[in-house]
């Protein structure tokens, strides 16, 4: 999956991805999720633990948009295989130094 192409602190994060493909299938079933940010220069990374929407409004869908995406999406915004996953963190885990830490977002 692509980077995020839109995030709000920690919290919330936006990715484009195809509605077809089976992470969305997953999402819709359970939308338990979390993603993983690593810094190879300094073995060091972050977990945020949460949930992931999925979102098909045009709203949503323009939102994110960026030039270039009809690579992808041949039909544009309105593409039905184009759809936002929104990823809400509670909580999280840095990793550096070996030690691990948790907190709460």
């Amino acid at each position: 999956m692509l980077k995020p192409r839109e995030r709000q602190g920690i919290k919330e994060f936006w990715f484009s991805t195809n509605t077809s493909s089976n992470k969305v299938k997953f999402f819709r079933k359970n939308p338990k999720a979390s993603i993983y940010f690593v810094d190879k220069r300094f073995y060091r990374g972050v977990s945020l633990i949460g949930t992931v929407e999925v979102l098909e409004t045009d709203e949503a869908k323009e939102r994110i948009w960026q030039e270039g995406d009809t690579m992808y999406y041949k039909e544009g915004v309105t593409d039905p295989d184009y759809c936002v996953l929104k990823s809400t963190a509670v909580k999280g885990r840095y990793y550096s130094n070996f030690k691990s830490e948790d907190f709460e977002i």
